[in-house]
C-alpha cells in the first residue's frame, strides 16, 4: 500500500517531493519515445516458450547436447560445430541441411535487459559497413534483419542475408545467428527457431561482468574433428543418428 507523507513544508520534505517528481518524470518519458515504445534497458521480458534457465528444467540432459554453459537440443540430421575464441569455446552453431544458427550466451545484469542495445550496436557496425538493417517484431520478439557485406569467390561485391535474434534470461543473454536458407525463407528456419527455444542456458552463480560470454565445454565423449574433415566412424559416437559429430567452425566476433 502508499501512504500520503505529512507536508511539513521544510527544505528537506520540499526537496524529497521534487526528486521524486522528477523520477515519476523520467520513467513516464521512457516508456515512450518520439518514435515508438522504449527497448533498451528494459527488465527481461517473461520467456513461457523459452529459452530456458538452468533452475526452469528439471532434466536438462533429456534430449540435449550438455555444452557446459548452455543445453543445446538435438535434432535428427543435424551437425553441431563450436566457436573458439583463442583457447575457449564461446559458441555452439547448429547447421541443419542449408541453414544454420549460432548460439552464444553472454552475462548480462540482475534486473535489466541488452538485447535492445545490443541490437542498436549490431546495427551500428553493419549500416556504417555498408550494410542494410530491418528491425522487425518476428517469432522470437524483436530481431535484426540484415543483408551483410561480402566479398564473393570471384573477388566481386556481394550481400548476405543474415538474422540476429536475442533473448534475455535472469542474468544471462542468448543471442542467435540465423544464416542460409532460414535467414531468406521463413519456412526454413522453423526448426532452428525451436532449436533456440529450447535451449537452457546455465549462467553460473559466479561474478562475471556484463556482456561476458559464458564460456562452453565439449561433452566427456566427444571428439573434436576439424572443420572440412569427415569422421569415419560415427556409430560409436553418441552424437551419431542426427546429432552430428562436433566440429571446429570458423571464430566470431564478439559485438560489444
Amino acid at each position: 500500500m502508499f501512504g500520503r507523507r505529512k507536508k511539513s513544508g521544510s527544505a528537506e520534505d520540499v526537496a524529497d517531493e521534487a526528486r521524486e517528481a522528477e523520477q515519476v518524470v523520467d520513467e513516464l518519458d521512457g516508456t515512450e519515445a518520439a518514435d515508438g515504445p522504449r527497448r533498451v534497458n528494459l527488465p527481461p521480458a517473461p520467456r513461457p516458450d523459452g529459452p530456458w534457465d538452468i533452475s526452469e528444467v528439471s532434466r536438462p540432459g533429456e534430449g540435449r547436447v550438455d555444452l557446459g554453459g548452455v543445453f543445446v537440443p538435438g535434432v535428427e540430421g543435424m551437425e553441431l560445430r563450436v566457436e573458439v575464441a583463442g583457447d575457449a569455446i564461446v559458441a555452439a552453431t547448429v547447421v541443419l541441411r542449408d541453414s544454420a544458427i549460432q548460439l552464444q550466451a553472454f552475462a548480462a545484469p540482475k534486473k535489466e535487459g541488452i538485447w535492445g542495445e545490443v541490437r542498436a550496436e549490431i546495427a551500428t557496425g553493419i549500416t556504417q559497413q555498408g550494410g542494410i538493417i530491418d528491425e522487425v517484431e518476428g517469432p522470437l520478439g524483436w530481431e535484426l534483419r540484415a543483408q551483410v557485406p561480402v566479398q564473393l569467390p570471384d573477388g566481386t561485391s556481394g550481400a548476405q542475408l543474415v538474422r540476429f535474434v536475442g533473448v534475455d534470461g535472469p542474468r544471462w543473454f542468448l543471442r542467435g545467428v540465423i544464416s542460409g536458407q532460414g535467414a531468406v525463407q521463413p519456412e526454413a528456419a522453423g526448426l532452428l527457431e525451436t532449436v533456440f527455444r529450447d535451449t537452457v542456458v546455465v549462467r553460473g552463480e559466479g561474478p562475471m561482468a556484463p556482456r561476458d560470454p559464458i564460456v562452453l565445454k565439449l561433452p566427456n565423449d566427444a571428439q573434436m574433428v576439424p572443420e572440412g574433415v569427415q569422421q569415419e566412424d560415427q556409430e560409436t559416437s553418441r552424437f551419431s543418428g542426427g546429432m552430428g559429430q562436433l566440429q571446429r567452425g570458423p571464430e566470431i566476433t564478439e559485438v560489444r
